[in-house]
């Protein structure tokens, strides 16, 4: 138990001393070149000089990321150009043959209506035909039963 509490002790302490240790090493650092053994005006010209170049390297490192972007940008953009083309063929090509489906399938209704319509039309004339001639066998029937009948008498 002694162990467990020494190790997240040393957990906390060991974050506050490195960073006690880096602002040392910094406050050392600064103190180091106020009392080198050059002068004032050769102290800041070298930190004038360290600055610049620091400057220089920032702006040269922006400008090849800058150049980096553009060339992502412009492949990306081609890239989706294509992508773009590609969909709108593969779209054209789909509605073209969704249209000829359709085209196919709006004649084979008209073809089948055509068909059930004269099915339905000769079934229609086929009845007419039926009807009229059970028609014409009744008024047949009906004026025989009706004809008065001469029976001859037998003298």
């Amino acid at each position: 138990m002694g162990n467990d509490d020494y190790r997240r002790d040393s957990g906390d302490s060991i974050s506050t001393r490195l960073t006690y240790l880096i602002i040392g090493g910094g406050i050392g650092a600064v103190i180091a070149l106020l009392f080198a053994p050059k002068s004032g005006q050769e102290l800041r010209g070298d930190l004038a000089d360290a600055t610049r170049k620091g400057i220089d390297k920032s702006r040269e490192a922006a400008q090849q990321l800058g150049e980096r972007a553009g060339e992502y940008y412009e492949s990306t953009r081609e890239r989706a150009g294509e992508l773009y083309n590609q969909a709108a063929t593969k779209a054209s090509d789909l509605y073209t043959q969704a249209s000829e489906k359709v085209g196919e399938v709006a004649q084979t209704a008209r073809d089948t209506a055509v068909r059930k319509t004269s099915t339905v039309a000769a079934a229609i004339d086929a009845g007419k035909k039926a009807y009229q001639e059970e028609k014409r066998k009744t008024e047949l029937s009906g004026r025989i039963e009706a004809a008065p009948q001469y029976t001859e008498k037998p003298n």
